[in-house]
Protein backbone atom coordinates (compact mmCIF):
# COMPACT_ATOMS: atom_id res chain seq x y z
CA UNK A 1 0.00 0.00 0.00
CA UNK A 2 1.52 3.48 -0.89
CA UNK A 3 1.24 6.62 1.31
CA UNK A 4 0.36 10.02 0.19
CA UNK A 5 2.27 13.14 2.30
CA UNK A 6 -0.14 16.30 1.40
CA UNK A 7 -0.15 19.63 2.90
CA UNK A 8 1.31 23.12 3.89
CA UNK A 9 3.97 24.94 5.58
CA UNK A 10 4.52 28.43 6.26
CA UNK A 11 8.20 30.85 5.66
CA UNK A 12 8.09 34.17 6.84
CA UNK A 13 7.74 35.84 3.05
CA UNK A 14 10.86 37.42 3.38
CA UNK A 15 12.65 34.52 3.71
CA UNK A 16 11.08 31.95 1.06
CA UNK A 17 13.69 33.22 -1.23
CA UNK A 18 16.60 31.56 1.36
CA UNK A 19 15.13 28.31 1.57
CA UNK A 20 14.94 27.87 -2.36
CA UNK A 21 18.53 25.81 -2.26
CA UNK A 22 17.54 24.40 0.94
CA UNK A 23 14.14 23.49 -1.06
CA UNK A 24 16.32 22.23 -4.58
CA UNK A 25 18.64 20.19 -2.42
CA UNK A 26 15.93 18.57 -0.18
CA UNK A 27 13.96 17.55 -3.29
CA UNK A 28 16.90 16.15 -5.10
CA UNK A 29 18.17 14.45 -2.08
CA UNK A 30 14.46 12.90 -1.60
CA UNK A 31 13.79 12.21 -5.39
CA UNK A 32 16.82 10.15 -5.20
CA UNK A 33 15.47 7.62 -2.23
CA UNK A 34 14.30 4.30 -2.53
CA UNK A 35 10.63 4.39 -2.33
CA UNK A 36 10.02 7.83 -3.38
CA UNK A 37 7.69 8.26 -6.00
CA UNK A 38 6.98 11.91 -6.37
CA UNK A 39 8.21 15.02 -4.16
CA UNK A 40 7.13 18.40 -4.74
CA UNK A 41 6.96 21.73 -3.58
CA UNK A 42 5.07 24.43 -4.56
CA UNK A 43 4.95 28.46 -3.56
CA UNK A 44 0.90 29.32 -3.62
CA UNK A 45 0.76 32.06 -6.02
CA UNK A 46 -1.40 34.16 -3.80
CA UNK A 47 0.42 33.81 -0.38
CA UNK A 48 4.03 33.86 -1.39
CA UNK A 49 4.62 32.12 2.41
CA UNK A 50 2.76 29.04 1.86
CA UNK A 51 4.20 26.01 0.44
CA UNK A 52 2.04 23.07 -0.47
CA UNK A 53 3.82 19.50 0.29
CA UNK A 54 2.74 16.52 -1.90
CA UNK A 55 4.47 12.94 -1.63
CA UNK A 56 3.98 10.03 -2.67
CA UNK A 57 5.75 6.92 -1.43
CA UNK A 58 5.52 3.42 -1.87
CA UNK A 59 5.25 2.42 1.17
CA UNK A 60 5.07 3.21 5.08
CA UNK A 61 8.67 1.76 5.36
CA UNK A 62 9.85 4.12 2.79
CA UNK A 63 8.80 6.83 4.37
CA UNK A 64 10.21 5.80 7.90
CA UNK A 65 13.69 5.14 6.03
CA UNK A 66 13.22 8.84 4.33
CA UNK A 67 12.63 10.53 8.03
CA UNK A 68 16.04 9.06 9.06
CA UNK A 69 17.84 9.75 5.87
CA UNK A 70 21.00 12.17 6.67
CA UNK A 71 19.45 14.97 4.93
CA UNK A 72 16.89 15.27 6.93
CA UNK A 73 18.73 16.89 9.69
CA UNK A 74 20.42 19.54 7.79
CA UNK A 75 16.52 20.49 6.21
CA UNK A 76 15.11 20.36 9.56
CA UNK A 77 18.01 22.62 10.42
CA UNK A 78 17.35 24.92 7.83
CA UNK A 79 13.51 24.67 8.15
CA UNK A 80 14.11 26.24 12.46
CA UNK A 81 16.68 29.07 11.03
CA UNK A 82 14.41 30.02 8.84
CA UNK A 83 11.47 30.19 10.92
CA UNK A 84 9.24 27.47 9.07
CA UNK A 85 6.16 27.13 11.00
CA UNK A 86 2.81 26.26 10.83
CA UNK A 87 3.61 22.69 9.91
CA UNK A 88 0.21 21.06 8.35
CA UNK A 89 1.06 17.63 7.05
CA UNK A 90 -1.32 14.14 6.49
CA UNK A 91 -0.84 10.68 5.83
CA UNK A 92 -3.14 9.13 3.50
CA UNK A 93 -2.54 5.39 2.99
CA UNK A 94 -4.05 4.38 -0.62
CA UNK A 95 -5.40 1.27 -1.23
CA UNK A 96 -5.77 1.69 -4.74
CA UNK A 97 -5.54 4.70 -7.59
CA UNK A 98 -6.28 4.69 -11.25
CA UNK A 99 -6.12 7.63 -13.44
CA UNK A 100 -9.43 9.97 -14.43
Amino acid sequence: MSVVVAGTVRVPPENAAALRPHQDAMLAASRAEDGCLVYSYAIDVQDPGLIRVFEVWRDQAALDAHARAPHMKTWRAANAELGVFDRRLTLYEVASERAL
